[in-house]
């Protein structure tokens, strides 16, 4: 699935992993949140996350969020944009006669509702929802515990013009608070100026690390994809036109 794979990533840094469909990145994603173990034969083969290879994954909350297509296709049923949210504090999908929410969650997820623009989604069904608010709410899921990184897989598939809009201006406010990005995409336009590093995938093996500038050019982007490409930069985003 991944072919010697040797990647750093600093505590509230910000970048994109950028490939095409099969390029491994989601492969990637899967090892990061321990859903795949790396193994070879023959070699030591390690994942160390704030210098620890083995972690209590409920400890792992408060260091890392994650939003995926596949857990948002869990959340497809009745729940409140408000349940999404406090289910965070629990992982799980929705809240249980279990769970006991305290006044300080409920502050919390008010709070984070506020921060990403939905708090009129807080009563909505996740079933009544667009794609877009739906993902907004995920986010604020992922961040109920304060992570210094949030990891977001795919985070645009479905997306409309609008809806693509309001969930950057959503990213860059995340950014900017302090929160680490780590954005996986096969789309140029997903990353957002406050990410400073891209890294290029094809084929389960890193083709390319370092700043975006120096990453995002005709040559690197029309290779990656194998088409011919001309990048260009507009406003602190980046788009391929000509294919």
């Amino acid at each position: 699935l991944l072919d010697s794979v040797s990647l750093a990533i600093r505590e509230g840094e910000n970048i994109a992993i950028l490939g095409p469909n099969g390029a491994g990145k989601s492969s990637l994603i899967r090892a990061i949140t321990r859903e795949y173990y790396p193994s070879r034969r023959g070699e030591d083969v390690t994942f160390r996350f704030r210098g620890q290879d083995r972690w209590d994954a409920f400890d792992l909350r408060s260091h890392i969020g994650i939003v995926s297509g596949d857990l948002q296709h869990t959340f497809t049923r009745g729940i409140s944009g408000r349940e999404v949210v406090l289910s965070g504090f629990f992982s799980s999908i929705g809240l249980f006669f279990s769970h006991e929410v305290t006044g300080a969650m409920e502050e919390k997820a008010d709070e984070i509702l506020a921060f990403l623009g939905v708090a009129h989604l807080a009563d909505r069904l996740m079933l009544e929802i667009s794609s877009g608010e739906a993902r907004r709410l995920l986010i604020g899921r992922a961040l109920v515990h304060d992570p210094g990184t949030l990891l977001l897989d795919e985070p645009t598939n479905s997306l409309d013009l609008a809806a693509l809009h309001a969930f950057r201006a959503t990213l860059r406010r995340i950014a900017r608070s302090g929160t680490g990005i780590i954005l996986v995409t096969h789309n140029l336009h997903d990353i957002i100026p406050e990410i400073a590093r891209v890294i290029l995938m094809r084929d389960g093996a890193i083709r390319m690390d370092g700043r975006k500038a120096e990453v995002l050019t005709d040559e690197a982007i029309g290779g990656l994809f194998c088409v011919p490409v001309h990048v260009v930069s507009e406003g602190g985003y980046y788009y391929a036109t000509g294919y």
